[in-house]
């Protein structure tokens, strides 16, 4: 059985180190070698969806391992479940892989901090998630979370590396007060770190919430790829990210959310489009739909919305209001704009946006007041970067 694995472990390797010779990324999760015998003979568990993916062949990181006989306990499933079919906020329910038949822990809904009881058969966490960037995406708090519980029963964790495909450090830094699931760290709205660089910040900058206890990590870098360079996610990250457009725009139209201003849910071309039903916003005009696999239920569903077609928009690099502003602007609805105001806030990490915006406040002027905290950040983040 031994000698089994060993040529499976060949034959994966091989095939890796000639996707990296023809130019590409290979990530952590597919530098086998590099982990494998830190899984041996160990009881694992591990946090990956549907990203979880290694090889030419885009398998499974979990049925990978099986083959190589790693016991794998359990799997932590995150927002949108293992396999990635959830809407954002739908439950995620515990249960089994239906292939594998391996037991799903929920980490999503009223248990997303991993329990003592959830952890007691596990030697190892595994974490293999393909992040997008931004503070607010919370695949970074159920990793935040995963490592604080790690650190309370002390287990070892594992982070496999993966590129940062927004790869920018842009907007405010979350404030003491705003913290919640799609804010958990004192970090901009763009960190500009890879997942991995990230869990070392958290133990570096003492985030766990007992200071006392890090977290036993461990990270398994990439290579094929450095800060800077752009990368096009092969599996799209979630149900309403579906190409690198909707990434790259993403941040900035997040804060949407939080108005009546739908970006596009229930389109094929979610976080591309901004639109409202008023002509009043643009002569672009799109039907939010019941569409499996984006948005079952979108905000103004059936109804015509009119506003922006960003889909061909190039010009954004980075984080940018300059969209917001002016639906803000046309709108006319001052702090009625806000149907949401402290989500709004939790989305920023901060009041003093919405309040700089509802003060008439340039985009210019709200972007230098949070110039100072970003170059503190900027400094700090230098501590941490692998690539």
């Amino acid at each position: 059985m031994q000698a089994r694995s060993f040529l499976i472990l060949l034959f994966l390797s091989a095939t890796f180190f000639s996707a990296h010779a023809g130019g590409k990324v290979t990530t952590g999760a597919e530098r086998i070698e590099q982990y494998l015998p830190l899984l041996q003979g160990k009881r694992v568990g591990m946090v990956v969806n549907h990203t979880s993916i290694v090889g030419m062949e885009q398998t499974h990181l979990l049925d990978t391992l099986l083959k190589l006989n790693v016991q794998i306990v359990k799997v932590f499933a995150p927002e949108h479940g293992f396999r990635g079919n959830a809407d954002a906020g739908e439950t995620v329910k515990d249960g089994k892989d239906s292939r594998t038949g391996t037991p799903i822990v929920s980490l999503y809904g009223n248990n997303k901090k991993p329990t003592a009881a959830q952890l007691k058969d596990v030697d190892v966490v595994l974490f293999d998630i393909q992040d997008v960037g931004a503070r607010f995406y919370t695949y970074i708090s159920t990793m935040y979370y995963m490592m604080e519980a790690c650190a309370e029963n002390k287990k070892e964790m594992i982070v496999l590396d993966r590129p940062n495909p927004c790869d920018y450090v842009d907007g405010p830094i979350l404030k003491p007060g705003y913290k919640s699931f799609v804010g958990m760290l004192p970090i901009p709205v763009l960190h500009g770190c890879t997942i991995g660089e990230l869990a070392q910040m958290i133990n570096g900058e003492g985030w766990i919430a007992n200071k006392k206890n890090a977290c036993s990590l461990k990270v398994i870098s990439m290579t094929g790829w450095k800060h800077g360079e752009p990368y096009s996610l092969p599996i799209k990250p979630s149900p309403n990210l579906p190409n690198d457009q909707s990434i790259r725009l993403y941040a900035s139209l997040c804060p949407f959310e939080a108005t009546r201003v739908s970006v596009g849910r229930g389109t094929t071309f979610p976080f591309q489009v901004l639109g409202a039903p008023n002509k009043k916003y643009g002569s672009f005009a799109f039907t939010p739909r019941s569409l499996p696999g984006f948005d079952k239920n979108p905000m103004h569903k059936g109804i015509a919305c009119y506003g922006e077609d960003l889909r061909n928009t190039t010009d954004v690099n980075g984080f940018t209001l300059r969209y917001f502003l002016r639906f803000y602007r046309l709108s006319g609805e001052g702090a009625a704009f806000f149907s949401r105001p402290r989500w709004f806030d939790l989305l920023m990490g901060t009041d003093s946006v919405r309040k700089a915006i509802l003060k008439g406040e340039s985009e210019e002027t709200i972007r230098n007041s949070w110039q100072k905290e970003l170059q503190v950040y900027r400094e700090m983040r230098e501590k941490y970067l692998l690539y």
